[in-house]
């Protein structure tokens, strides 16, 4: 998307109807434009001029329209929702989750924590219902604000239209390779490694599980909440974003996952596959390819811990096998998809010019309230996890 469109005698200035129709299918631009024009919009970056007209305000004089306003002030919108989003994701993780198990706690469930420890003990079926439940509202409840919050409509917010199968294939090829890169460090660190690893980030005592509390947590883990942490950030976060450029939204929905992510180590993992699944997502035009990169993602992690875990001379050799394999099937993938003709010179991102520096966009992004401040919260969660 260009931030102008000019008539012949190139006077009139009007952004929504610049947007790049090269990349989306004609229905979802139509509704994009549909939602931009919305007068009650305030996520809605729209500005229209012509440079040859002047408007005097008898108070204020001449009035010059600015495009660089009318892009800040959109985006300070946008920002303010996702720095919300963020803190209500927090909030429910962190704060609200212990309130409720200190309330189920106290009216009789086997389920236990304290203040001064985020463990949580009991048994292991209220441990694992009860987590699961914080985890699932804790992405489900940002989302509905955030739709609730930009009037996006769902065929906007999530792209459904299917503008080329085989880039779905592509995108799954490129999560396997990234993923075996991302894993390499933890792979072929020195650290213990077992089934437990998985379930690090759970503040619980795993080693009283059974096989039915496993397999339950581990079906939502690597099924359920991949399609809901993509449904989080590659929603409404993804489409407001796009409205100043699709690299724009893509660095930062990354920037947003890394800090959800709240692990220092994990970043640059996250980082990646972000960005694997934004832009598998715009080159298929469906969230499908978001979905399928995050699962895989997961899977993935989880099928080289139990690889690691084998007790035995060969599992060096059954991990490395593991990881080679994948790796080489998703370049070939990749590869055969992109090489194949006609999609060497496929267009992928929507173009985007503004009178404003993208460096300076990014960083008037990054200071708005409370995403700031909810972004130095994260950061010091990560500390803490790193420190304990």
């Amino acid at each position: 998307m260009s931030d102008k469109v000019k008539t012949e005698n190139n006077a009139v200035i009007n952004v929504i109807e610049d947007l790049d129709p090269t990349v989306q299918r004609k229905e979802y631009n139509d509704l994009f434009r549909k939602w931009r024009k919305q007068k009650n919009n305030s996520c809605g970056f729209k500005f229209e001029t012509n440079t040859r007209e002047r408007i005097y305000n008898d108070s204020r004089g001449f009035e010059n329209k600015s495009l660089k306003d009318a892009e800040r002030s959109a985006l300070r919108h946008i920002m303010r929702r996702i720095g919300y989003a963020m803190l209500i994701y927090i909030v429910i993780e962190k704060i609200i989750g212990t309130s409720i198990i200190a309330l189920l706690d106290l009216i009789g469930f086997d389920i236990h924590t304290n203040l001064f420890s985020p463990s949580v003990y009991g048994g292991s079926a209220e441990i694992v219902a009860v987590i699961l439940s914080i985890s699932c509202i804790s992405l489900i409840a940002p989302s509905i604000y955030l739709h609730k919050k930009m009037k996006m409509p769902l065929r906007v917010e999530f792209m459904s239209t299917v503008n080329d199968s085989l880039e779905i294939l592509s995108s799954i090829g490129m999560a396997l390779v990234v993923c075996t890169i991302v894993c390499l460090p933890s792979a072929y660190s020195s650290d213990t490694k077992d089934i437990y690893n998985y379930f690090k980030t759970i503040d619980a005592d795993v080693s009283v599980w059974g096989q039915g509390e496993f397999v339950v947590y581990i079906i939502f883990e690597v099924l359920i909440f991949a399609v809901l942490t993509e449904v989080l950030l590659r929603g409404a976060i993804f489409g407001a974003l796009r409205q100043f450029g699709d690299r724009f939204a893509i660095i930062m929905t990354s920037i947003v996952a890394a800090l959800l992510m709240g692990d220092l180590y994990e970043i640059p993992a996250e980082v990646l596959i972000s960005i694997v699944a934004s832009v598998g997502m715009l080159r298929s035009g469906t969230i499908v390819s978001a979905f399928f990169v995050r699962i895989i993602y997961k899977l993935y992690q989880f099928t080289l811990v139990i690889l690691q875990g084998e007790n035995s001379p060969e599992m060096v050799l059954h991990r490395n096998f593991f990881m080679i394999a994948v790796f080489i099937t998703g370049v070939v993938l990749t590869a055969s998809i992109q090489l194949s003709k006609g999609r060497k010179d496929k267009k992928v991102l929507a173009d985007y010019s503004s009178e404003v520096r993208a460096s300076n966009r990014f960083a008037y992004a990054l200071r708005m309230s409370p995403f700031t401040a909810v972004a130095g919260v994260c950061f010091i969660q990560a500390l803490v996890r790193i420190a304990f």
